[in-house]
């Protein structure tokens, strides 16, 4: 397979040959052999390790299937995202045992293992108080258990590779460095831990912020809150939610110049409402702008927005590059996560790949490659 475009990281034309689904090499070129009115520009396959569900299916139903993950995966890869970490909030142990069950059995099909490298476990482990738990359930909400979780972690196949805590919990701080031992990312959020906390949880192994500026009160003291040593401590990454929603433009900007393009992650944080229309789910509601929120608690419940709104809008309210928007969705992850073969566009990596228009600040996916098969093409492209 050969893949033409420009190179979304240094405008270069190249041709990326592609053989056994891996990148053989990127030639770079004096033009395109085909004509292209809007330039398409090459970039590779964007990674999300924050979705709740997506198109009317959650990770925490209790009649999750195999077929509704592969639907999921399907219709993200329309969106360019070749690789994601289902997410399971905090639900009780039952539900969880079965569904990373269900997720297991999910990823015995080689091509949905090959976007779902983990599955990422977002609670129970985190804080009861009010508006830190956000639309997670204050009944099942609990400290720390190392023996439950080797059970659900047994349950997913040992495939959980992140889980989001709260460093303030009876047991967290030995907890985190059991989970650093087993390899698993460790996210800190919906807390209300002190800088010493933090503190202390960096140092047993936390890595990154689980959607800085989130899963949090709204009101909050000035200077002694959890948002000030988190931004302050370089060992850790944040991961952001960048929909229009759960931050401001001034939010967003002010981490940016904090962590910098290295050491941001963008999430969708997407839940199962997202892909629907605006209207009343049950106790939520889709605004016509795309915000969901629980209105009885005025907290909001996820995203409906896919990781590429997250894109236009950090190069929207930060004037960053979209190369660095587009490296917070797939070179930063990779790299958080360990993923070597992929995130980037070099000879030896996986060829997970986009093409894609960038137009009045809006991408629009025109093909989407995963290991070196289109796994989505628009129509006429």
């Amino acid at each position: 397979m050969q893949v033409e475009g420009i190179l979304y990281n240094d405008n270069a034309v190249v041709s990326i040959d592609v053989k056994d689904g891996k990148i053989r090499y990127v030639e770079k070129k004096q033009a395109l052999n085909i004509g292209q009115e809007t330039p398409i520009y090459i970039a590779p396959g964007l990674i999300d390790h924050q979705v709740n569900g997506y198109i009317g299916h959650s990770f925490v139903d209790e009649n999750l299937s195999i077929e509704m993950v592969r639907q999921i995966t399907e219709k993200l890869w329309q969106s360019g995202v070749t690789t994601y970490f289902p997410t399971l909030i905090t639900s009780n142990r039952e539900l969880l045992m079965r569904n990373f069950s269900v997720l297991r059995e999910a990823i015995d099909d080689p091509e949905i293992k090959l976007s779902i490298p983990g599955f990422h476990l977002e609670g129970p482990y985190i804080s009861s108080k009010d508006e830190y738990h956000g639309a997670h359930k204050k009944k099942w909400i609990r400290d720390p258990d190392w023996d439950e979780f080797i059970e659900l972690y047994k349950a997913s196949g040992e495939n959980i590779r992140q889980i989001t805590v709260a460093p303030e919990l009876a047991g967290a701080i030995d907890f985190i460095k059991k989970c650093k031992n087993e390899d698993i990312v460790i996210g800190l959020g919906h807390h209300n831990g002190s800088a010493m906390d933090i503190k202390k949880a960096v140092e047993a192994g936390a890595s990154v912020s689980t959607h800085l500026g989130n899963g949090i009160a709204n009101f909050i003291h000035h200077h002694d809150n959890p948002i000030w040593p988190q931004l302050a401590d370089d060992r850790l990454m944040a991961s952001m939610i960048a929909d229009g929603f759960h931050l401001t433009p001034a939010e967003v900007q002010v981490f940016y110049k904090v962590k910098g393009p290295d050491r941001i992650t963008l999430v969708s944080d997407v839940s199962y409402l997202g892909g629907l229309p605006p209207g009343r789910y049950d106790d939520l509601i889709v605004t016509s702008d795309g915000m969901v929120f629980f209105p009885n608690q005025n907290v909001k419940a996820g995203a409906s927005f896919l990781i590429t709104k997250g894109i236009e809008n950090m190069t929207a309210y930060t004037q960053c590059s979209i190369a660095d928007a587009i490296d917070m969705a797939s070179r930063n992850p990779a790299r958080l996560f360990g993923m070597h073969d992929r995130g980037d566009i070099k000879p030896g990596k996986r060829a997970d790949l986009i093409l894609f228009s960038f137009d009045s600040g809006k991408i629009k996916i025109h093909k989407t490659i995963l290991a070196g098969k289109t796994v989505y093409a628009d129509i006429g492209y």
